[in-house]
């Protein structure tokens, strides 16, 4: 399909000038968007235009039904100013394990790789330069047929937008502290957890926000039948270095299949650090943080690339681990993965992908 592009006019202003120093997430947003409409049981209409509100029916099935899907995924400015994508191919072939869920319909995963770099092209110049910054892509899917019946619509909006962003925890690369959930669940076998859907992150936010009033930065997911194995924490997937080895929950079917995470448990194999994936549960993590097995933990994502916890509170009880520093294993994975991103290091994986 041919993209149709209108622009910005030549003269126009960014709508929000960059302040690279003062980079937030997610609040600020370049001037296209590429957009691509589902109806006649096709794919259609692939247009770039000037980000702009949507005119939304008040029946479209998205605000009734949630029946949306989105991804994450990031373009960061290279030393020779070159912008690079890191596994862009992953990032959409979830966003159709995604879609197959929430029973929409199948996407072109090559036709939108396309469609990001033609719209990096046009605003590449939002990539920021500063250390720690770069442009958060968000590909979304919503379902914009007017109905109010429960049925899969049969009409949608897929749409990408660019937001330059700064570290995803104002600590930045610094401990986090994480409080563990032991009453509400985030996913069931079955459910949602394995995707990235609205509804998901929707019924988190209640136990997130709680545990952001006793001040701690995320919130520590256990499985909803017993609420002892770990899982996940709501922005990243989990690990633990227990006797030098970086233990992980498995996928199966109530995380999501992070693609930061298949990056993390290549890096240590690459690198010789042992790795499991394996069930843990909050008893074994406490236990092996009372002996002095546990040196080390830390969460993966897009957002957050590698983030070091420095401790978990559990039951009103607070549990440090490594002294509340950052552990020797978590630099090192961080130090590979993110001079890889930047370009500071040589990708022999095949996982930067040029615009």
């Amino acid at each position: 399909m041919e993209i149709l592009i209108h622009k910005q006019l030549p003269n126009h202003k960014k709508l929000h000038p960059i302040d690279e120093g003062a980079l937030g997430f997610g609040d600020i947003y370049t001037d296209h968007i590429f957009k691509m409409d589902y109806f006649e049981g096709k794919w259609q209409n692939p247009r770039i235009e000037p980000f702009a509100p949507f005119v939304l029916s008040p029946a479209a099935m998205v605000l009734h039904y949630s029946q949306t899907i989105f991804e994450g995924l990031k373009c960061y400015r290279h030393p020779d100013r070159k912008l690079a994508l890191f596994r862009p191919q992953d990032n959409f072939k979830r966003l159709n394990s995604s879609a197959w869920r929430m029973a929409i319909p199948y996407l072109d995963e090559e036709f939108l790789l396309q469609a990001t770099k033609e719209l990096l092209k046009i605003d590449g110049d939002w990539v920021p330069s500063k250390p720690g910054s770069s442009l958060y892509i968000r590909p979304t899917v919503i379902a914009t047929e007017p109905h109010l019946g429960v049925r899969p619509a049969k009409e949608y909006l897929f749409f990408i937008m660019l937001s330059p962003v700064g570290p995803y925890y104002p600590e930045g690369f610094a401990p986090i502290k994480i409080y563990v959930e032991d009453f509400y669940s985030r996913s069931a076998p079955g459910g949602l957890g394995e995707i990235k859907a609205g509804a998901s992150y929707a019924g988190s936010l209640l136990a997130t926000e709680l545990a952001s009033q006793k001040g701690y930065t995320q919130l520590l997911w256990l499985d909803s039948k017993t609420h002892k194995l770990v899982e996940e924490v709501g922005s990243m997937n989990m690990y633990f270095v227990i006797d030098d080895t970086i233990v992980t929950a498995p996928l199966t079917g109530t995380i999501l299949p992070g693609i930061t995470r298949s990056s993390v448990l290549t890096v240590a194999k690459d690198l010789g650090i042992k790795a499991e994936e394996r069930s843990i549960s909050i008893d074994e993590i406490l236990e092996t943080q009372k002996s002095g097995r546990l040196t080390e933990s830390f969460g993966s994502g897009t957002a957050a690339v590698i983030s070091p916890v420095g401790c978990l509170c559990y039951n009103d009880t607070v549990y440090e681990i490594g002294n509340g520093k950052i552990g020797k294993i978590t630099q090192t994975i961080y130090d590979e993965l993110v001079g890889i991103q930047y370009g500071l290091k040589e990708d022999t994986r095949g996982w930067v992908e040029l615009v």
